[in-house]
């Protein structure tokens, strides 16, 4: 009987038929496979899963040992659909067949990428990536609005650093999808109805991360456009730092993480503490140094001669004092002397000019009183006979009337 058949009476072993198996597929090469992952699982670093025809219901078994998985660029989760390429294998043991990846790509991600590319140009040109249209955080917002999944770790790890950062902070939260088709009007409702509330200080939209896939809703043109129109101050939080969705662009404030967005918004209120010590501290050191200044320069002005004994500049200028008064009253006595003889000169010029000194020298003064205003007269002509005159000499007067 030859070595490759079996009877009745001696049929094969299990394990030689798997083992036979096993070595015909492992002649196989590696191909190409494109399908859909229905499960997507990672125990003890490997991961295991399940990839589906896109047309057939055939499923084949999936196994990518951690140091493939390490190397892969992407994420990938249940539902994603994908390109593998992968080595047949059979387990003896277990006798199942699965497919070894090596390599595993989302599929039509290139056309993805040209498409974001694109619109990410397409805003730009608009300007709505420009910084000058961003505006600055609140330093100490009362209210923030947090948009994110419902029980999430980015709404867990937003609000618990937010609280131990500023525990009075409060919050506005809406829960939605933050992956899948509703996540766009979903997200953009959410944005509006904070934007509208006049409590809520900063928008933060959170997601912890994430395959380029899954975050595709948040480089989406509607809600790109949803955000750029808001008022309130947004900070994007998707976490992704390799594919950053277009939403990081148009936010007033990119954060890696939300643990990193809770940390950008709120201030700590232990380093503000410090900071107010701090302040007063150097305050109260400048003070003590300004205060320390004035009164070195007191104390070097009152050390001054002039004012630690005024006396020495009355004495210095007491002689040069008594100078002056006694030269001044020289001087107004000879002022006095001068105005004294030329007073005396002018009052014997006076005399001598005045009719008081004709007088005295023999001559008289004679006046018509008879006329409405008393004429002095020089010539006999001017007194007829009735005249009445007044002739004035040196000791008195006389009335006289013409015959």
């Amino acid at each position: 009987m030859a070595a490759n058949e079996s009877t009745p009476e001696h049929p094969f072993q299990v394990q030689y038929i798997a083992q036979a198996i096993h070595d015909w597929v492992a002649r196989l090469g590696s191909v190409w496979v494109e399908g859909e992952l229905t499960s997507f699982d990672v125990r003890g670093g490997h991961a295991y899963g399940k990839l589906r025809d896109l047309e057939a219901d055939v499923n084949l078994s999936i196994v990518v040992w951690r140091s493939v998985r390490e190397r892969l660029q992407d994420k990938f989760a249940k539902g994603d659909r994908v390109i593998v390429y992968a080595k047949p294998d059979v387990w003896v043991k277990g006798g199942t067949l699965s497919l070894q990846v090596t390599d595993m790509r989302h599929a039509g991600i290139g056309n993805l990428l040209a498409e974001l590319e694109k619109l990410r140009r397409k805003l730009a040109d608009e300007g709505l990536f420009a910084d000058a249209r961003k505006v600055p955080l609140p330093f100490l917002p009362q209210c923030i609005g947090l948009i994110t999944g419902k029980d999430s770790d980015a709404e867990k790890d937003v609000r618990r650093n937010a609280e131990l950062r500023w525990p009075a902070v409060r919050f506005r939260t809406i829960h939605t999808r933050v992956q899948g088709e509703n996540t766009v009007p979903e997200v953009i409702a959410a944005l509006r109805e904070l934007d509208a509330d006049p409590e809520v200080d900063v928008i933060i939209i959170a997601r912890g991360g994430g395959d380029f896939l899954h975050l595709l809703p948040f480089s989406d043109e509607q809600l790109v456009r949803a955000a750029a129109e808001v008022v309130t101050p947004l900070v994007s939080a998707i976490g992704h730092e390799a594919d950053r969705p277009l939403l990081d662009e148009v936010a007033d404030l990119r954060a890696s993480t939300p643990t990193d967005a809770a940390k950008r918004v709120v201030p700590d209120v232990a380093e503000q503490l410090d900071l107010v010590t701090q302040y007063r501290a150097r305050i109260r050191r400048r003070v003590t140094d300004q205060v320390t200044f004035e009164t070195r320069q007191l104390e070097a002005l009152r050390s001054r001669p002039s004012l630690a004994q005024p006396s020495w500049i009355i004495d210095r200028h007491g002689e040069e004092l008594m100078r002056l008064a006694l030269r001044g009253e020289e001087l107004a006595r000879r002022s006095i002397d001068r105005a004294e003889d030329a007073t005396k000169s002018l009052q014997q010029r006076l005399v001598a000019l005045s009719p008081e000194g004709t007088l005295r020298r023999g001559y008289a003064i004679v006046e018509r009183t008879d006329l409405a205003e008393p004429q002095v007269i020089t010539e006999t002509a001017a007194a007829p006979a009735g005249a009445h005159l007044r002739i004035r000499f040196t000791d008195g007067r006389i009335e006289a009337t013409v015959e």
